[in-house]
């Protein structure tokens, strides 16, 4: 942690934050950028009803989407439980969309280190190329940060050449040089990305935490020419606010953040409300689309 001393101070992430907010004001009329954040969405379905059915219908949608609406460019992946990494796997035609799948005891990581291997390597086996994962928050905020990195890499070491994004849960760390220690551990330890919340717990995504971790990665790119990639995740719906973390990368990491191998965004209700924003802009008038 030496290497990467929290500098932040609440006057420089509030100043930046509304600079965010300003930027993403200009934005909303704004189709390319539009069409940019619907192509890094991770469009997910983490419900307790979830069904091989349901999942399987989810993914004809993501299917039949160009046919529908040609307007937006495909999403960037899907995000399931791991009982369904297989209907991905089997469903989706678009290859070059992300199979996406939370594993290690998701939401709460409270088990064991190896049913968190084995979870994650079956999630391979059947077809997830993107591994969601959450940090061991109750030993992190103990102050076991060794054991928080190494339970990262011992997750990692069995994923191949599948993309690893970190979870910190940064409504838990209720300080921002928590959230600065979670996010350089989670980089330090072999996360492709780091990632607000798992939308389980409340706060989830906050402009304040996302401030300080793309700052986080900016300064790790910097002293290690590491990209790694950042995804806000939890309860982000509108074009409004996700125009702020699409600003808030542009502002902090630049412009060669801004493609969906290093931006996600983990929503659910967002596709349906980007779809139309798009059309309102394409048309000339609004009308509410609610295809997902």
């Amino acid at each position: 942690m030496d290497k990467f001393p929290f500098k932040l101070t609440d006057e420089e992430i509030a100043k930046g934050i509304e600079a965010a907010k300003a930027e993403a004001a200009l934005l909303k009329q704004d189709k390319d950028v539009l069409k940019l954040l619907f192509n890094c969405i991770d469009l997910t379905s983490l419900n307790t009803e979830d069904s091989s059915d349901s999942i399987r219908d989810f993914v004809e949608k993501v299917n039949e989407l160009p046919k529908h609406f040609s307007l937006v460019p495909q999403v960037a992946a899907m995000c399931v439980y791991p009982a369904f990494a297989s209907v991905l796997k089997s469903g989706l035609q678009d290859k070059n969309i992300g199979r996406a799948v939370v594993s290690a005891g998701f939401p709460s990581s409270q088990t064991y280190l190896d049913v968190k291997k084995l979870e994650t390597q079956r999630a391979i086996d059947f077809g997830g190329n993107e591994i969601d994962i959450v940090i061991s928050v109750g030993e992190f905020l103990e102050g076991n940060y060794e054991f928080v990195g190494e339970e990262i890499t011992a997750i990692k070491s069995v994923m191949g050449d599948a993309h690893l994004k970190v979870i910190l849960e940064s409504g838990a760390l209720k300080e921002p040089n928590e959230i600065w220690t979670a996010s350089i551990i989670a980089m330090e330890y072999g996360g492709d990305f780091i990632k607000t919340s798992t939308g389980k717990q409340q706060p989830a995504a906050t402009f304040e935490a996302a401030f300080t971790m793309l700052s986080a990665i900016k300064s790790f790119h910097t002293e290690t020419g590491k990209k790694i990639g950042f995804k806000p995740a939890g309860g982000i719906s509108t074009a409004e606010d996700t125009l702020v973390y699409y600003c808030l990368v542009k502002q902090i990491c630049g412009d060669d953040w801004l493609n969906n191998k290093l931006f996600r965004i983990g929503a659910s209700r967002l596709a349906n409300n980007l779809l139309s924003d798009v059309a309102e802009i394409e048309n000339g008038f609004r009308k509410e689309i609610k295809y997902f």
